[in-house]
């Protein structure tokens, strides 16, 4: 393992970590690295059960990457409303919904052909 993937395994370990301290549901790693032409190599896609904990989650998981890996996402956007909540770090695009968003853009689904691994919910 290079130093490169190294540092996604970090931020990826960080992410997940970040999603369970708030109790995120159904947390999942799309891994879109054996997939052409895609925009990063993996999503990860969890959801809350109402806005404040969608937006406690993605703040979670920003303070966390930030704990583990001195990085701050490129971009981050839907904290107005936090029914979906993105933040990009580069390689990794972190999805935190509202259930009913999930459901609704299903992204699993669209991203059926890749690698998809489903992570145990934390304590």
């Amino acid at each position: 393992m290079n130093n490169e993937e190294k540092a996604t395994e970090k931020t990826l370990e960080a992410i997940i970590e970040g999603i369970q301290r708030i109790k995120g549901k159904n947390i999942t790693l799309i891994d879109l690295n054996t997939i052409k032409h895609t925009e990063c190599g993996y999503f990860v896609i969890c959801h809350g059960t109402s806005n404040t904990q969608v937006d406690s989650i993605a703040h979670s998981v920003e303070e966390t990457v930030k704990e583990f890996t001195k990085e701050s996402p490129w971009h981050r956007d839907g904290y107005k409303n936090s029914l979906w909540i993105l933040l990009d770090y580069g390689d990794i695009m972190v999805h935190v919904f509202q259930e009913k968003t999930r459901e609704f853009y299903n992204l699993e689904g669209l991203w059926a052909d890749a690698k998809i691994t489903k992570i145990a919910e934390g304590n």
